[in-house]
């Protein structure tokens, strides 16, 4: 990928992360890259290639944050690291996860590929811990998750997140 390529992935994302998809128009992206629109076509095809290419290359972020998983054993340590996950988001892909959640509202998209691992894992590490309803308990994990990562994203300073972190990890005794 060029370097005007990455830069115009770059404006499309913020703006996609700050203004919202719909309103963001292939023109606003060309003035804030400054490039022009008709390069965006040639290299992106239209607005929804754009959102394809930031989305392909955001997937390779999530992966990366799951990956480890797969290489723990101990349950409490699985659960321990996915209770973190959203406490590790590093602060330049903030965008990127405001984009996901956004579109999660704005065109009732989400992709559920990297939720549905999660549930997956924290249901067998409940199940080996002896949980009764372990899938069950999977899934409230991970909408506390979506609340943590919204407070998280959205900087809201009245949270404390180390509490709330602390907090979880005590729920389920890790």
């Amino acid at each position: 990928m060029t370097v005007k390529q990455k830069s115009i992935l770059n404006v499309a994302l913020q703006l996609f992360a700050d203004n919202g998809y719909d309103a963001t128009s292939t023109k606003n992206i060309a003035i804030e890259a400054g490039v022009s629109e008709g390069l965006i076509f040639r290299h992106f095809q239209n607005k929804e290639g754009l959102l394809s290419a930031i989305l392909s290359e955001g997937g390779n972020k999530i992966a990366n944050y799951i990956a480890p998983i797969f290489e723990l054993e101990d349950p409490k340590l699985m659960l321990t690291y996915i209770i973190e996950i959203p406490f590790k988001i590093k602060k330049k892909e903030h965008a990127f996860w405001r984009l996901l959640y956004a579109l999660k509202w704005q065109k009732k998209e989400y992709n559920t590929d990297a939720t549905k691992v999660l549930e997956e894992l924290a249901s067998k590490a409940f199940k080996t811990l002896g949980y009764a309803d372990p899938a069950t308990e999977a899934k409230l994990l991970l909408l506390f998750l979506d609340g943590a990562a919204t407070h998280i994203l959205l900087k809201d300073k009245q949270t404390d997140l180390k509490l709330i972190l602390e907090s979880l990890k005590q729920k389920y005794n890790l």
